[in-house]
């Protein structure tokens, strides 16, 4: 069943542009309806992040996050199979490219979970002249787990580090200056783990990020996708390196908390500019702190 899923994908990308996006648009509007687990999922973390909205108003969100979580599959196989050139008109890269991706010492970009994700790291390897390395979580089908790699393998990678291997892959890869995308904004459970407000609700937020980039002594480069209405593709921004990042006390962060949270409030602030395409069919709020009831 997935060969023949991942054959009708890779016949996708023959397809011109904007008649995928019509065809994510429409199988968006049937996930709605029948993928009624995720849609539970969505509406409800939409609810305790949005407790001001009215229920019409988060359905109206989640309805269109719908269209955008199957644009993003869809739009796999066009990313993970379209010429460079068809790829160039789509994917529009701005901000402190060269700065980032070409400039000296190491670099930690730091992906978040907005549907356009993987359209951040093809456009980040398509315009790298030197190899990157990334971040991926194995899938439980070869053949899936094989496409996976082989897509985001395309351009300029120099290898993608599996989450099994935790913190070490990553710091191997920033310590001989490799840029290093990592997307380190999902609830992976407690290891590794410290509960931040995300909307004012604690969530299980990875340390990754502070502790990379002190080990390696990193800048760190926020990165955030968006979908741009009808077919004309994707933007995908990096941010100026943050400044004083992480806290450091004699070399070491001293303030972890404080960085989390930093990182936190700047999700919130992109999501605030495009809520339907942040990644709410996941559990941000599975992992609870210690004796709080399950909010799922």
């Amino acid at each position: 069943m997935t060969r023949t899923l991942l054959g009708l994908l890779w016949l996708l990308q023959w397809l011109p542009y904007p008649l995928q996006a019509a065809l994510g648009h429409g199988l968006g509007r049937l996930l709605w309806l029948f993928a009624r687990r995720r849609r539970r999922i969505a509406l409800r973390n939409l609810e305790l992040c949005f407790a001001q909205w009215s229920p019409r108003q988060r359905e109206d969100v989640a309805r269109e996050h719908f269209v955008c979580v199957a644009r993003a599959l869809l739009e796999r196989a066009f990313l993970w199979g379209a010429s460079p050139r068809r790829l160039r008109r789509v994917l529009h890269l701005k901000g402190p490219v060269e700065e980032a991706l070409h400039g000296e010492g190491a670099v930690l970009l730091v992906g978040l979970h907005f549907e356009g994700m993987d359209a951040a790291w093809t456009a980040l390897t398509l315009a790298a002249r030197r190899p990157l390395s990334g971040m991926y979580t194995p899938q439980k089908s070869q053949h899936l787990d094989r496409w996976v790699l082989a897509g985001r393998s395309r351009f300029a990678t120099e290898r993608i580090v599996s989450r099994h291997e935790g913190a070490t892959g990553m710091l191997r890869a920033l310590r001989r200056h490799t840029p290093f995308y990592t997307l380190p904004d999902m609830d992976f459970g407690p290891k590794h783990s410290r509960f931040v407000p995300f909307f004012g609700i604690p969530a299980a937020t990875l340390d990754v990020v502070p502790r990379l980039a002190a080990s390696a002594h990193a800048r760190v480069y926020p990165v955030v996708a968006r979908m741009l209405p009808g077919a004309q593709g994707y933007e995908v921004t990096i941010h100026p390196a943050w400044t004083d990042y992480p806290t450091l006390r004699d070399g070491r962060v001293c303030d972890i908390d404080a960085d989390l949270l930093r990182l936190n409030q700047f999700i919130e602030q992109r999501v605030l500019e495009m809520p339907s395409q942040y990644h709410w069919v996941h559990k941000r709020f599975k992992t609870r702190p210690p004796g709080e009831a399950p909010l799922y």
